[in-house]
């Protein structure tokens, strides 16, 4: 008897092959059959019929690492489709660490991460997977080894370069978190201490993570004017290393940039001519997400967090960073201020609920309301909330979204980071790709849009039974509605969730049903193999 039965639904196998009619049998965790027609009995019968049957979606870049210990039921997640979700991110997570770093990377990646913990019972990536796995989850988790916190263990917060010893020491953590389970290696450099390395730096770690099988994440250094540059950048270190590259949440940041997704897209294609295997991640909106400091140049970030706030009392510093900022005093970095404007810097969350009345509102109306300089409103938002603040930046067109996703190179990420008043993406991103670019608009056909949120990520994460529908695959399935799909959270109503998923199944259980969280958790860690 089969435990699962799904009938009359059109099977989009995550292949990118066109919809098929079939019906799925389930027995424990895995797909069992695929006929046209079962006849076996089952315990439990789904009718599918006017549905989309597809494999569990995969979200290569997410931020729940801490937020999952309060939350295991992964709403955000499980009511979009996903089934397994990146974590690890941007070089700035919470494993491997050792006991003197804990406290300034938990002050670091407050605003990134959230405060849920008050402190972290872990140093290796092993400890960290299996309190994670011991939860359990609702959805699966793969994490990438972060190279914020691995160079923080072996030479600080300090704005300098590594040097040789330092570099070897950080090999051997690396090594060790990819014996323990770590999937690649992350890094961020727009963010310290990963803004601090140079090339000889992250050649020598990405060959470590080429050894073992992995691949390198970057958020990269600029993502507005000097993109392509960036681009270039992180490609020869893979070049040289001979790892494979995967861009965090490739865009085109700016007015002045808007049409030059093409261009980007040439780049990367023509460093795959040379023998890089580059993949990337998009979320489809045209404002993103980080921490707040983001907007502050990085020469002020030496030191760590707090050296960082200590600066931010000075009144000079900040008239200094005011004229950063306003390219008086010209600096190389991506400045999101000069990309976006004070009007499209919005406060997302901030800690305390002293100041809770700014989420949601932009950095300009909050200037406007108080009476501020908008650096002076950032800076004492920054110091009041101990750097546990987070913002949504407005940069991008709708044109240079839709030709990044039409590039075959393209996975789907949602970038969520919870909390306050979010970005609409945490839990709405695949339903947006498969209500607003697939059905209204076209840009991408269904089995297209279904690959890069399934066989694709899978083939990048190595991952060999989860992302198609095969008989013999773990039974991670999400059944949606192509005629009603659509996200349903906005700007300023962000966490609604959106409609058209049916049923999700987590190694064949159910973990929503007729749309709604049944509390299964049937998710697990999912380690290097």
């Amino acid at each position: 008897m089969l435990d699962v039965l799904i009938r009359n639904g059109r099977i989009v196998d995550g292949s990118g092959s066109p919809w098929f009619r079939g019906e799925i049998g389930l027995r424990e965790e895995r797909i069992v059959s695929i006929r046209h027609r079962i006849h076996d009995e089952a315990a439990r019968t789904i009718d599918a019929t006017g549905l989309v049957v597809a494999p569990g979606f995969i979200d290569m870049h997410t931020h729940s690492d801490l937020r999952v210990f309060v939350h295991p039921e992964e709403d955000s997640k499980l009511l979009q489709g996903i089934t397994t979700a990146l974590i690890g991110q941007d070089g700035l997570s919470v494993a491997p660490i050792d006991e003197t770093n804990k406290a300034p990377m938990m002050q670091r990646v407050s605003g990134l991460l959230g405060t849920y913990l008050t402190e972290w019972p872990w140093s290796s990536m092993a400890e960290f997977l299996d309190r994670l796995d011991a939860l359990p989850p609702a959805t699966n988790a793969m994490m990438l080894i972060p190279h914020g916190a691995v160079r923080a263990t072996a030479l600080g917060w300090e704005n300098r370069f590594a040097a040789p010893d330092e570099i070897a020491r950080m090999q051997g953590i690396l090594g060790r978190a990819f014996e323990e389970g770590g999937v690649g290696f992350s890094t961020g450099l727009i963010y310290p201490p990963g803004m601090y390395a140079d090339r000889t730096e992250l050649v020598a770690l990405c060959r470590v993570a080429a050894e073992y099988g992995g691949f390198f994440v970057v958020h990269m250094r600029n993502e507005g004017d000097e993109a392509a540059e960036s681009i270039r950048e992180v490609s020869e270190i893979c070049l040289e290393a001979d790892c494979p590259l995967h861009i965090s949440h490739l865009k085109v940041a700016g007015k002045a940039n808007w049409g030059k997704a093409g261009e980007l897209l040439d780049l990367v294609e023509s460093y795959r001519g040379r023998g890089v295997e580059i993949t990337f991640d998009q979320y489809p909106y045209v404002a993103g997400s980080t921490m707040l400091d983001a907007v502050i140049p990085p020469r002020f970030h030496s030191g760590g967090t707090a050296a960082l706030l200590a600066r931010l009392e000075d009144p000079k510093v900040r008239e200094e960073i005011r004229q950063v900022q306003d390219n008086r005093i010209p600096e190389r970095w991506d400045n999101w201020v000069a990309l976006c404007g004070w009007d499209g810097v919005w406060v997302n969350a901030v800690k305390t609920d002293a100041n809770r009345w700014v989420e949601g509102k932009s950095i300009a109306d909050i200037a406007r309301i108080t009476g501020k300089r908008p650096v002076d409103v950032v800076c004492d938002l920054l110091v009041e909330e101990e750097d546990a603040v987070t913002m949504t930046l407005f940069y991008g067109c709708e044109e240079d979204v839709r030709v990044i996703m039409r590039s075959d190179y393209m996975t789907v990420c949602t970038d969520g980071i919870v909390g306050g008043k979010p970005h609409p993406r945490v839990s709405n991103t695949c339903a947006r790709l498969l209500g607003k670019y697939v059905r209204e608009e076209g840009v991408l056909s269904l089995p297209q849009a279904v690959r890069r949120m399934t066989s694709f990520p899978a083939q990048r994460l190595g991952l060999q039974d989860r992302g198609l529908l095969r008989e013999g695959m773990i039974a991670d399935i999400t059944i949606f509605d192509p005629n009603t799909i659509i996200d349903r959270g906005t700007y300023a109503e962000p966490s609604r969730y959106p409609v058209g998923i049916s049923h999700v199944l987590v190694a064949g259980r159910l973990a929503v049903e007729s749309g709604t969280l049944t509390g299964v958790r049937a998710g697990r860690v999912l380690r290097r193999r």
